[in-house]
């Protein structure tokens, strides 16, 4: 598979497959890198596309860099491979996960992307940032007068990036969507992602004994095979024209 490593203002990526005049973009999740855009590829390349994915701040080949993995940056950067992107191909799609969903669903409000595909997507931050605060029994007015609280759990609250969410929710989003959603996801309820979908209008795939992150052997199966017939979509259009 044709592979090639370029730098588009300064942000790591890597395109996959031979040209063409479709292409995803490839948006990873938290500790997750461009690399992994390598398995989507596989799939999406010999359907007719090319894969163009990404590295978001302190990822991949960013990591130790000033650049911080929050919305109010990512979402900036992703606009910014999107203007990349419509200058290269005529039909652009998109393949995120998790936290990536989020940010993409940010940067892209309005935009008349041809499909989406989310795995595991954060599709309320808001309500996430609320369940981490209750997990590690930090009230909101603690988080406001200290400003970021380390938890356990490994993630740091922050009372910016909280109010940044309230004034910043996901509208306007009008992709054509499917997602991949796991019943024991525990960063968002199988209720906020059917009333999401149930809201866009997007194809929703539950695995029941899966989790957020798809990476046992019979997880990253049904993944390959929930992925496959919207590549199989492109190579019909392709073979008539």
């Amino acid at each position: 598979m044709q592979t090639e490593y370029k730098m588009l203002a300064g942000i790591p990526a890597v395109l996959y497959g031979e040209p063409s005049r479709r292409a995803y973009l490839f948006v990873h999740g938290q500790c997750g890198c461009k690399e992994e855009g390598s398995a989507f590829a596989e799939i999406a390349c010999p359907a007719g596309y090319q894969v163009l994915a990404i590295d978001l701040p302190e990822h991949g080949a960013r990591k130790g860099e000033e650049n911080r993995f929050n919305p109010w940056t990512a979402v900036s950067e992703l606009q910014a491979v999107l203007g990349y992107m419509k200058s290269q191909w005529s039909e652009i799609s998109l393949r995120a996960n998790s936290i990536g969903a989020h940010f993409a669903m940010l940067a892209f409000a309005g935009e008349e992307l041809h499909k989406a595909l989310f795995v595991s997507p954060i599709v309320d931050m808001e309500r996430l940032i609320a369940d981490m605060m209750q997990w590690a029994g930090v009230t909101e007015q603690e988080l406001e007068e200290r400003g970021e609280i380390a938890t356990n759990f490994g993630q740091t609250l922050s009372w910016h990036y909280l109010t940044w969410e309230r004034r910043h929710p996901i509208q306007n989003w009008r992709c054509p969507t499917a997602i991949l959603y796991a019943g024991r996801d525990n960063m968002t309820s199988r209720e906020i992602v059917e009333q999401f979908a149930a809201a866009h209008n997007a194809a929703l795939t539950v695995l029941e004994n899966g989790e957020h992150w798809f990476h046992t052997p019979e997880q990253r199966t049904v993944l390959r095979e929930w992925e496959k017939p919207a590549m199989q979509a492109s190579a019909n259009r392709l073979t008539t024209g």
